[in-house]
C-alpha cells in the first residue's frame, strides 16, 4: 500500500454555521424572511393542530377503531355446503361480502330464517338466536 492508495476512515463533515461569521453570507443558509429564519424560532408542534381537531363537548365519546360489523343471516348461508367453514375468508370467496379497503370486514350472523345444515364458523361473531339455530344443526362456532 502506498500514500495515494490511503483513505480517511471517517468523511469530513461541517455542521452548518449559523450567524454572520464566515462563508454562510447575510442570511446564513436560513432563507430570506418568515419563520423559520428566526432566531429563536418555535414552531408549533402538529399534534397540537391535531388535538384541536378534536370535538370537546360533553357527551362526546371518541369512537376511534371501532368498525362496525357486516351483517349476515342464516338465511344468506344457504349456498354453504354440509360441513364447510363459514368465515370472512369464505363469506368474501362466495360473494356474500366484499373486501373493505383491501381487509377482510368483521362479520356477525343473526338469527334470521332456518339453518338445515351443519356448518362450522370461525372468526365471525353470532347472536344468541343464530348460536342456538347453528347448535340444533349441529353446527359449531369458534371465536377467534
Amino acid at each position: 500500500m502506498q500514500l495515494h492508495q490511503l483513505s480517511a476512515s471517517q468523511n469530513k463533515t461541517r455542521s452548518q454555521r449559523i450567524g454572520r461569521g464566515g462563508k454562510r453570507g447575510t442570511f446564513s443558509g436560513r432563507g430570506v424572511k418568515g419563520q423559520k429564519s428566526r432566531a429563536g424560532r418555535k414552531l408549533r408542534p402538529e399534534w397540537r393542530d391535531a388535538l384541536k381537531r378534536i370535538p370537546k363537548k360533553r357527551g362526546y365519546k371518541f369512537k376511534g377503531g371501532q368498525e362496525k360489523p357486516a351483517v349476515l343471516n342464516l338465511a344468506d348461508l344457504k349456498i354453504f355446503k354440509e360441513g364447510e367453514a363459514v368465515s370472512p375468508k369464505t363469506l368474501v370467496e362466495k360473494g356474500l361480502l366484499s373486501r373493505a379497503g383491501g381487509r377482510l370486514p368483521a362479520v356477525k350472523i343473526l338469527g334470521d330464517g332456518e339453518l338445515k345444515k351443519k356448518l362450522y364458523f370461525q372468526g365471525v361473531k353470532v347472536s344468541q338466536s343464530a348460536a342456538a339455530k347453528i347448535a340444533k344443526a349441529g353446527g359449531n362456532i369458534k371465536i377467534d
